[in-house]
């Protein structure tokens, strides 16, 4: 692994997988403002790279991706301070939402708070069979906020409101029927199963799939004939690449 700064370390194979491990936060990988600002440079800086297909987000410890933000700084803060604070926060899911490929997010142990509303903004979301959920902000005197706001999106209106409002936590099971994450790793398999997403994103177009996140990303806010006749556009953009030829060819050999 090498370093993109004090926060964020890289690993990358010739498949055009890269891994960014979040580093030097602590035991349960926690949010304050040096490394926000720094995963968010990081982030940033490797989504300039074309050659990246898949992107894992890690921590450094089994212990958590990330646990929170730091409750320690926020503890200091006036509402200038604070809107100034959540901001960087901000930044830092849009640059996980805006990433051009596609963003797993890998979730050993305890996920809360500001760590659940970065996990959101990755596109999709792995847990370790025994991690932890929760969104406890009310219990320390704030509202969540921010990326939260994906959180109806995800598992519905009914289920957001108790985790935001009750502040309790869910295993990793009760995330898995909420929809909250994607897959759950049988125990010591936490790798194994997030390669094996990795392999079937892998088999698709690279630029049909960044296309795809940009769809995407455009569904959540746009209506919905907005949304399809937008669409037709990203349909054939992509015939300016050699993807749909190559990669249909070679099913239509494959069936003969």
């Amino acid at each position: 692994m090498h370093t993109l700064n004090a926060h964020c370390g890289l690993d990358r194979d010739a498949r055009g997988v890269a891994r960014l491990t979040i580093c030097n936060a602590g035991s349960l990988n926690i949010l304050g403002s040096a490394v926000i600002d720094a995963v968010r440079a990081g982030l940033e800086q490797l989504a300039t790279d074309a050659e990246i297909r898949v992107l894992v987000l890690a921590g450094q410890s089994e212990r958590s991706m990330i646990g929170g933000a730091d409750i320690k700084e926020m503890a200091t803060l006036d509402q200038q301070s604070a809107e100034a604070f959540i901001t960087r926060l901000r930044d830092l899911c849009e640059a996980v939402r805006a990433f051009p490929a596609p963003v797993i997010a890998r979730m050993p142990g305890w996920c809360l708070g500001g760590g659940l509303e970065v996990a959101a903004a990755c596109d999709i979301r792995i847990a370790a069979h025994d991690a932890r959920f929760g969104m406890p902000e009310v219990r320390v005197g704030i509202p969540s906020v921010i990326h939260a706001a994906l959180l109806p999106r995800l598992i519905g209106w009914g289920r957001a409101r108790w985790l935001v409002m009750t502040a309790e936590t869910i295993d990793a099971p009760t995330a898995l029927a909420w929809g909250l994450v994607d897959a759950v790793a049988p125990a010591g398999a936490l790798d194994e199963t997030v390669e094996h997403t990795v392999r079937s994103l892998l088999q698709c177009g690279p630029e049909a799939l960044r296309a795809q996140k940009a769809l995407l990303r455009q569904w959540e806010e746009l209506p919905l004939k907005e949304s399809v006749d937008l669409s037709i556009g990203a349909f054939g953009r992509a015939f300016l690449t050699d993807e749909p030829k190559r990669l249909m060819q070679g099913f239509i050999e494959r069936k003969r």
